[in-house]
């Protein structure tokens, strides 16, 4: 089991930064990757981001290239997401998530095994 906690949303004006924050627990988090998806009123949940469990390997979304970083601290245990340049467009409720297929990579949603409740984020313009 993992249990995952995302923290750092909030409402920021357009073109400015946020963090956010997912701490997992339950187990040895250096080897599985996380994922950052988001998701919007009507819509399917999308992917954003991931990184592989040593943080050697990152994939993100065109959408948010150049503008977003993803990055772990296997120490302490969280994934981060870095936004910056931040559109009305983001606004979404971002959910953390984990697939323990060591080194995985992968943009699939329904290929995460544990996922976070989510945090809101809301970008004005």
């Amino acid at each position: 089991q993992v249990q995952l906690a995302e923290s750092g949303g909030g409402l920021v004006q357009a073109g400015g930064s946020l963090r956010l924050s997912c701490v997992a627990s339950g187990r040895t988090f250096s080897t599985y990757s996380m994922f950052w998806f988001r998701q919007t009123p009507g819509k399917e949940r999308e992917f954003v981001a991931g990184v592989t469990g040593s943080g050697s390997r990152t994939n993100y979304a065109d959408s948010v290239k150049g503008r977003f970083s993803i990055f772990r601290d296997n120490a302490k245990n969280t994934v981060y997401l870095q936004m910056n340049s931040l559109k009305p467009e983001d606004t979404a409720v971002y959910y953390c998530a984990a697939d323990l297929r060591p080194g995985s990579i992968t943009t699939i949603g329904g290929a995460m095994d544990y996922w976070g409740k989510g945090t809101l984020v809301t970008v004005s313009s």
